[in-house]
C-alpha cells in the first residue's frame, strides 16, 4: 500500500534494531530444517503483531501495517492478512471489535473499506482517499475474511448474527462484469479505482484476476457463515456464485502458452506471479494449471526469487503503467506471497519450495520483515504481512505432503500377512 512517508526515521531505524536483537539468534542452529524455520516465523510474526498495536479513539485495538511510525491507521487486508497465519496472536475480544469496526465502516453504496483512521474515519480510496475515483476492489472481500476468520476463531453468535446482513450487502457491491462475473475496472475511466492493495499504483482495467480471485474465496466464506446463521438457500447461492466465477477465471484470464494467468485483460494484463499462485492455493486453478503455473516456478525460478521473496511479475517484465522500475509493487521482491508461491512449486520440486521458505525466513532473521527488497535495498522492517500471511500458504503445503505420505503407506497386514 502507498505510504507517502517511504524512508525510515532515525526513530525507526533504532527501533528496528532493537527489534531485531530482542527477536535473538537463539535459534540460528535451527534455521537449516523446515520445522525450525517455521517455527521461528511463527514466533516472529506473533512478537511484531503485538508490538505494532495501537489504540484508536474509541479503545479499539489497531494493528496496522508496521511496527513503527509510517502507518497512522488501521488496514483492513493486512489486519486480514496477519488473521490468516496468526490468528492466535489475538485476543478473542481483539478479534470481535476489529470485525465490528470493520464491518461498521462499510460505505453506504456497501463499499468496504482500504483502511480506517485511528479516529475512526473510513477510508476507501488507497492512499488516504487520493487514489482512483471508487473504493478499492478489494475491500468487500476483505471484509468478509476478517468476519470469517473471527467466528472460526470465537463463534461468536452475537457477531454472526449482527453482521450477516451488512456482508451480503458488501459483497453484492463488488463491481463485476455481468458476462463473465470477474470483478471489473471499468476502462473508460482513466482512473476508475485502485485493484488488489499490494497493487493499488498499477493501473489495471477491464477483469481483473487478483480481486476475482479474492471474490471467489469471499464467496465460500460468506456461504460458511450464512449456513452457519441457518440461511441454507443463501449458503447455496453463494457457493454456486464462487463456482461460476472460478469458471469465468480459468476461461478469461489463463494463457496456456505460457502457463500463467493474466492479470488483466484489458490494460496490466503482464502474466501475474503472485495471482498465478494464489489460483493454484485456492484451487481455482485446475490440477492442469496448477502443474503448468508448478513448472513455470520451477523453470524460472531464479528471476522469480530473490532471497526466498517473490516479484509480481516474471523477469524482465514490468506493469504497463505503474511505479517506477525495480521499485515497490514493480520489480521488487516481497513475503507476502510467498506461501502461495511455495504452495504451488512443492508441486514440480518439494526441495526447492523447502529452499524458499529456509531462504526468506533467513533473510527476516537477519534484517527484518521488510515490506520489501531489492538486492541490497530493504523497505519497512518488522512488516506485519510479510511473516504472517506466508505461514497459511507454508501449512497448507506441508499438511499436503502428510496427507500425501499416509495415503501411500500400505495398511497394517493382519496375523496372515494379509494387507
Amino acid at each position: 500500500m502507498l505510504v507517502h512517508q517511504r524512508e525510515a526515521s532515525a526513530v525507526l531505524a533504532v527501533l528496528s534494531a532493537l527489534c531485531l536483537a530482542a527477536a535473538g539468534a537463539e535459534n540460528a542452529a535451527d534455521m537449516n530444517s523446515m520445522d525450525g524455520a517455521v517455527s521461528w516465523l511463527e514466533s516472529e510474526a506473533h512478537r511484531i503483531i503485538r508490538a505494532s498495536k495501537r489504540n484508536m479513539k474509541d479503545g479499539t485495538s489497531a494493528f496496522p501495517p508496521q511496527v513503527g511510525i509510517h502507518y497512522e491507521a488501521f488496514w483492513l487486508r493486512d489486519y486480514e492478512y496477519t488473521l490468516e497465519g496468526s490468528i492466535s496472536s489475538y485476543s478473542d475480544q481483539e478479534l470481535l471489535d476489529a470485525a465490528r469496526l470493520f464491518v461498521k465502516s462499510i460505505n453506504s453504496d456497501g463499499a468496504g473499506v482500504d483502511c480506517v483512521r485511528f479516529d475512526g474515519t473510513p477510508i476507501y480510496m488507497p492512499g488516504y482517499g487520493s487514489m482512483g475515483t471508487n473504493p478499492v476492489a478489494d475491500g468487500s472481500q476483505f471484509t468478509v475474511g476478517v468476519v470469517w476468520h473471527t467466528y472460526r476463531k470465537t463463534t461468536n453468535e452475537t457477531l454472526l448474527n449482527e453482521v450477516l446482513d451488512p456482508l451480503v450487502r458488501t459483497l453484492n457491491s463488488v463491481p463485476r462484469n455481468p458476462e463473465t462475473g470477474l470483478v471489473f475496472i471499468d476502462p473508460s475511466q482513466d482512473w476508475d479505482r485502485c485493484p488488489y492493495g499490494f497493487t493499488d499504483t498499477i493501473r489495471k482495467q477491464g477483469d481483473v484476476l487478483f480481486c476475482s480471485l479474492l471474490y471467489v474465496q469471499a464467496c465460500r466464506q460468506l456461504s460458511d457463515l450464512l449456513r452457519a446463521g441457518g440461511r441454507l438457500e443463501a449458503s447455496r447461492k453463494w457457493s454456486e456464485e464462487g463456482v461460476r466465477v472460478t469458471a469465468g477465471i480459468r476461461k478469461s484470464l489463463w494463457d496456456t502458452e505460457a502457463g500463467l494467468f493474466r492479470a488483466a485483460t484489458v490494460r496490466c494484463r503482464e502474466h501475474d506471479i503472485w495471482g498465478s499462485a494464489f489460483a493454484v492455493f485456492l484451487g481455482v486453478a485446475t490440477p492442469e494449471q496448477s502443474k503448468a503455473i508448478a513448472q513455470y516456478f520451477e523453470a524460472h525460478y531464479d528471476q522469480l526469487v530473490q532471497h526466498g521473496q517473490i516479484r509480481h511479475l516474471p523477469g524482465g517484465v514490468y506493469w504497463e503503467q505503474g511505479c517506477e522500475r525495480d521499485e515497490y509493487q514493480n520489480g521488487a521482491y516481497w513475503a507476502t506471497p510467498v506461501g502461495w508461491f511455495v504452495y504451488t512449486l512443492d508441486i514440480a520440486n518439494p526441495a526447492l519450495a523447502d529452499r524458499t521458505v529456509i531462504d526468506m525466513v533467513a533473510h527476516v532473521q537477519q534484517y527484518g520483515a521488510c515490506e520489501w527488497i531489492f538486492g541490497g535495498k530493504r523497505q519497512l522492517p518488522h512488516y506485519l504481512a510479510s511473516a504472517a500471511l506466508p505461514l497459511s500458504g507454508i501449512r497448507a503445503m506441508l499438511d499436503r505432503r502428510k496427507k500425501a505420505l499416509r495415503n501411500t503407506k500400505p495398511d497394517k497386514p493382519d496375523s496372515h500377512g494379509a494387507p
